[in-house]
């Protein structure tokens, strides 16, 4: 298990980190999310141990991360860090290598993983020939060929279309099925509401909400329905029973206030438009995410 705990990070005029804490158990993906500036990438990097927190502590199975931890972990940036003139056999093969991973043994998992992403015809060709998708890839493999016990994700599907999101998606789960700890940090919030038992959103360095995806969207779920319709629904954020409508074309979504009935809702605007399908909903972690921010910007 990973746990972090109390974690702050201050810097002169900042506070990157404000005092946040959170488990990670093994056979589950951990979503960090939050927008851009929110503390993501530094949190990742504490328990990384390329900087150290002001305060808090980070221990991994009950112990504290040094450097002896550094095969046990696998990392893919968001940036790539990719030696875009060299071949792609050769950057797998260093990068294998750091992980003190035999000659061997290097050959079999390159193998292996070229193959299973299909890229094998790509192994004598520089980085810089390939697409941005493929790079990836590469940069995916770099990050798992020593079969890590603890798995972190920042933007894994960047470049990537949606064969092969689905792709990395089955490989990720992969390694949650076999027992390992995996973070994923994304703004993609289709892909971690499919992918993420647990999520801590953060912003500002603090957290904003933290727990299971199921518990969450319960506690965020009260009074949400969605419309089909066929009409000018405009009018509805305007509607004193209405907390938020979000409207894309023929449907809504709408988040009504807590002591509104659906069906008595669905009468007052039947009047003003043509409802084809109606139906309560939980929350999708994309409109929890801009509520909770939007929520916390205002405190």
């Amino acid at each position: 298990m990973l746990t972090v705990q109390n974690l702050t990070k201050e810097y002169k005029n900042v506070t990157a980190v404000n005092d946040i804490s959170f488990n990670v158990e093994p056979g589950r993906v951990f979503g960090l999310l939050g927008p851009n500036g929110a503390g993501k990438t530094t949190t990742i990097r504490i328990v990384l141990n390329i900087i150290r927190p002001t305060s808090g502590s980070v221990l991994f199975n009950n112990r504290s991360i040094t450097n002896e931890f550094f095969n046990k972990i696998g990392y893919l940036p968001e940036d790539r860090g990719l030696y875009k003139k060299s071949k792609v056999i050769d950057v797998i093969n260093y990068f294998a290598k750091l992980k003190n991973i035999d000659k061997n043994s290097i050959r079999q998992k390159a193998d292996h993983w070229l193959r299973k992403l299909e890229i094998e015809n790509y192994r004598h060709r520089k980085i810089e020939e390939l697409s941005k998708g493929n790079q990836q890839k590469v940069q995916f493999i770099t990050a798992i060929i020593h079969d890590p016990e603890l798995l972190i994700l920042d933007e894994p599907f960047a470049g990537f279309d949606p064969i092969n999101q689905q792709q990395i998606r089955e490989t990720i789960l992969s390694f949650v099925n076999s027992g390992k700890i995996v973070i994923l940090s994304t703004h993609q919030m289709e892909t971690a509401e499919k992918l993420c038992s647990d999520i801590l959103l953060l912003n500002n360095g603090k957290e904003v909400c933290k727990g299971s995806l199921a518990k969450i969207k319960k506690d965020f779920g009260t009074n949400n329905i969605k419309i089909e319709f066929e009409g000018d629904a405009s009018f509805l954020n305007s509607l004193p029973e209405v907390n938020s409508a979000d409207l894309y074309g023929i449907y809504a979504e709408i988040h009504l206030k807590k002591e509104i009935k659906p069906a008595e809702f669905l009468r007052k605007i039947s009047g003003r438009l043509l409802i084809n399908h109606f139906s309560v909903i939980e929350p999708t972690l994309n409109k929890i995410f801009i509520d909770a921010i939007k929520n916390s910007n205002h405190k």
